[in-house]
């Protein structure tokens, strides 16, 4: 946040032609499938105090009322961070952005070298609701030893 620095983007790819094939999409494919990302990072990542996320959603015909995402993050079996975020209603037919700031938990320097030598045992979960109701659930883990030769 401090510098302006992108660190990562992620997009969702554009539509095949196929999109529109109705017969290429099996009707038992799960709506979760597919929800997770792999970060891998440097160990100074580990370092920053503050970073924003900027997120793009698309809203469907139909309002959405109390919107809610919670991210839990973890080491192995320890809650690093828990993040709740509240968007309140969102009107139909509509293309969003949002921004996430999230301010780091403090490490110390052996937690932050042994999240580095055990890449991706670091994991998040996000919960998506609306009006209290689980409607998605995305999965992503972490490595923090990118430029870091061969050990």
């Amino acid at each position: 946040m401090e510098t302006g620095t992108i660190l990562f983007e992620i997009a969702k790819p554009p539509p095949s032609e196929n999109d529109d094939d109705v017969e290429s999409e099996p009707e038992d494919v799960d709506p979760n499938a597919g929800r997770f990302v792999r970060y891998q990072f440097t160990p100074q990542f580990l370092k920053l105090k503050t970073i924003g996320a900027t997120v793009e959603f698309v809203v469907g015909d139909k309002p959405i009322s109390n919107f809610r995402m919670i991210e839990r993050h973890y080491f192995r079996d320890r809650l690093l961070k828990s993040f709740d975020f509240n968007f309140g209603f969102i009107i139909p037919d509509s293309k969003n952005t949002c921004e996430h700031i999230y301010e780091f938990p403090q490490l110390s320097t052996d937690e932050i070298h042994e999240m580095v030598d055990n890449p991706f045992e670091t994991k998040s979960d996000s919960f998506y609701f609306v009006d209290n109701r689980l409607i998605m659930h995305n999965k992503a883990d972490y490595a923090y030893n990118g430029g870091i030769g061969a050990m």
